[in-house]
């Protein structure tokens, strides 16, 4: 653990004790005249704000220990060095449409104009991606080299038992099963650079381009994946119908639903018997993996809750490689999961992996434009993405509603 990692380790500790501290002031005052004074409210949610700061800070420098870099050499010979150079010196910074070797490079020129950029750049965008992306950095991604991904999901069961080596078969039912197809879509990022930064020869254009497409593609990723509609884009999972059915008696394809019996708001007595509840409604095959999403607002509410003993529920990070938990599980931040009114659906417990694939088109194609905003340079470019819930029962929502 480096000193830097520590400290902040630290910090974070010291933030979260005297954030405890505030909040037992606070009910203690709820306790005595029925409400907080306004002061302490004031200052609890401003070390809310602190601990989401200093646990970002805690989780960015572990990470950032446990993650291999991808370097521009890596393991490409001499040769595939030398053309991944002259894609970005000849046709990134200066706009010459080179013969490339398309085989080496991955490099074809779309009918639309255009190179598919080398697959080193691909990698660099997707790591940047996992880092911006919460849901991508949790999902199952599979990549796809045709239009379409298709799965295949059992929902009927088949017959099975035990037998004799020499017993009769007994033949089995057939299996019932549902096609599950991610909607596809094309997403589009435009960065802009200007030709005196492309021509300066320490300016690295490979880590600005990965880090550029990165952010404005995970901007419009994050919202498709939580909130897509699945017209020409991902279907987020909280676009599917909801159920307050278990998983043996729900309609295939709906997310169970558990409601905190209050509309927009959590129960007036216990309300964080509603998170047991919810961990548990998943079958345990799921739960070892399961996770917590929210948003920011969301996740000041529950660092408040207590058990019966006082003891706080939520618990701040501080193992190398472990998010801030509650009740044991981790809590991923996603500022795309809505914030808590009537009917919302503001909480997600979920095994990721198992619930929601994201489907990624192999290739990304990049066209150079110096000509439509000049001085700039503009760098228009696309790739496909998918994605959809592929297994409702590894996914549970909680709805504030009666």
């Amino acid at each position: 653990m480096t000193l830097e990692t520590k400290e902040a380790l630290e910090n974070l500790t010291r933030s979260f004790e005297s954030f405890k501290s505030a909040n037992d002031e606070r009910l203690a005052e709820i306790e005595a005249k029925g409400k907080a004074d306004s002061l302490t409210e004031e200052k609890l949610s401003r070390m809310n704000r602190e601990l989401d700061q200093l646990q970002a800070k805690a989780n960015k420098l572990q990470a950032a220990r446990g993650r291999p870099e991808i370097s521009a050499k890596g393991d490409m010979d001499a040769t595939r060095l030398e053309q991944k150079r002259q894609f970005f010196d000849g046709f990134i910074r200066k706009g010459h449409e080179l013969k490339l070797d398309q085989k080496a490079l991955s490099t074809t020129v779309d009918t639309d104009g255009g190179y598919a950029v080398p697959v080193e750049l691909d990698q660099m965008i997707e790591k940047h991606l996992r880092d911006l992306s919460p849901i991508r950095a949790e999902a199952n991604v599979i990549a796809i080299g045709t239009s379409k991904y298709k799965k295949l999901v059992n929902v009927g069961g088949i017959t099975s038992g035990w037998i004799s080596e020499t017993g009769a078969r007994v033949e089995t039912s057939t299996p019932v099963l549902q096609e599950i197809v991610p909607p596809l879509g094309e997403i589009y990022a435009n960065p802009a650079a200007t030709q005196t930064m492309l021509d300066d020869g320490n300016f690295n254009v490979e880590k600005w381009l990965s880090q550029e497409l990165a952010e404005e593609f995970s901007y419009q990723e994050n919202d498709a994946f939580v909130n897509g509609d699945g017209i020409n884009k991902p279907k987020g999972f909280l676009q599917y119908v909801v159920s307050t059915a278990t998983d043996d008696s729900r309609t295939f394809g709906e997310i169970q639903a558990l409601k905190t019996g209050v509309a927009g708001d959590w129960a007036a007595t216990d309300p964080s018997d509603i998170l047991v509840d919810m961990i548990h409604a998943m079958k345990s095959g799921y739960r070892g993996d399961g996770k917590f999403y929210m948003n920011t607002s969301l996740l000041a509410e529950i660092r408040k809750f207590k058990d019966v003993d006082g003891n706080y529920l939520w618990r701040p990070g501080l193992e190398n490689g472990v998010s801030s938990t509650l009740l044991g599980y981790p809590v991923i931040e996603v500022a795309d999961m809505p914030v808590r009114a009537a009917s919302s659906l503001s909480l997600c417990f979920a095994n990721m992996k198992r619930a929601y694939s994201v489907t990624d088109r192999m290739g990304t194609r990049i066209l150079r434009d110096p000509y439509s905003n000049k001085p700039y340079v503009h760098f228009y470019t696309t790739k496909r993405v998918g994605g959809a819930v592929t297994n409702d029962q590894a996914i549970k929502l909680l709805q504030f509603a009666v």
